[in-house]
This record gives structure tokens, sequence and C-alpha cells, in this order.
């Protein structure tokens, strides 16, 4: 239907809601694209309006990672927005500095000591290729042709699309940025 608002969800893993169209390289349950989008996304160019990725960016080899943001960028609309939540680098130094144990997710068992945990959370046990700060991530997205790249907080949008703030999570340890095509 036009006029309806289309929104990808991309990199999902078994978290797919209703109502989004759900993309991750493996199939399984309620994904609606299960693609490797370094090959190419099986949608039409100009066809969404809003897409949002959840700390999937960081399991993309660096190398890839412009190809990655380019092809979200080539789905969305003139003016449609990419949301990307993104672990962020400085926050877990920033706690790891203070001495705050309770800032990272990593149990005892699998790194007792704060140094530790402080790697394993950055590189959650290996899935992690490439840690983020807010200018990187921004840079990124400029080489992927973005026009405008806005730093967000937690729950809170530069857009227009009140609804692309709800798959937010992780706030203590993700930084949120948007980028408008």
């Amino acid at each position: 239907m036009s006029g309806q608002i289309r929104r990808l969800h991309w990199g999902c893993g078994s978290w797919t809601p209703p109502g989004w169209i759900n993309s991750d390289i493996k199939e399984g349950p309620g994904i609606d694209l299960a693609c490797d989008i370094r090959k190419g996304m099986p949608l039409e160019s100009d066809s969404i309006d809003y897409a949002v990725s959840i700390h999937a960016l960081p399991e993309i080899h660096l190398n890839d990672q412009v190809t990655v943001l380019s092809e979200l960028r080539r789905v969305l609309k003139n003016g449609g927005v990419l949301r990307l939540a993104l672990p962020d680098l400085l926050k877990g130094v920033q706690a790891y500095q203070r001495k705050d144990r309770d800032y990272f997710l990593v149990p005892d068992e699998d790194a007792a000591s704060l140094g530790a945990k402080l790697i394993t959370q950055l590189i959650w046990y290996g899935y992690v290729r490439t840690p983020f700060v807010p200018e990187f991530i921004e840079e990124l997205l400029v080489k992927a042709g973005f026009g405008q790249v806005h730093h967000c907080r937690f729950q809170q949008t530069a857009s227009s699309f009140a609804d692309i703030t709800s798959l937010d999570n992780r706030e203590a340890e993700s930084l949120f940025v948007e980028a408008v095509k």
C-alpha cells in the first residue's frame, strides 16, 4: 500500500517485532528477509521510510561497513532515516576508569578482573569486530553518502518518525545516531 510507513529492522537476530520488515543474515521465525546485506538486500531502492539496527553493524568487518551503510541508504526513500544503536567504546572505558564493575554485563565466571570485563564486553565474546565512538560512525555514514547525521539520546529522535526509537535498548552501553538520506 502506498502511504503506509515501511520500516526495516536490520540485523534483528531472533528479535522480530511485528510491524517491521525484520532482516538478518540467518533464517528464523519472524525473519522476513534472510540475506547477506553485503551482497545487497532484496528490496527496491527508495522503498523504506526508516530503518533501525541495534548492535548489528559492529559484527561486520570494518572493510565492509561503508558497503553495508550504503546498502541501507539505497533502500531508504529520499528523506528516510537510519537509526543505529552501537556499543559505545567511551562509555566502557569511562566505566573502567571509575572502577564501576556494575556497568559490565559480563559475569565473574567469564571475566573476573575489571580489565577482563572491559575487553570481554567491548568485543562481546568475539562477536564485535569494531567498537564505535560518535565521530567514527559519523565519518562512516558520510562516506556512505548520508547527508545529515544527528547524535541522539536513548528514546529521542531528531526525525519526524516518533516510532523510530521503539526498538531502543541497551541504553547504558550504547550510543545512538541517526542519518538522513
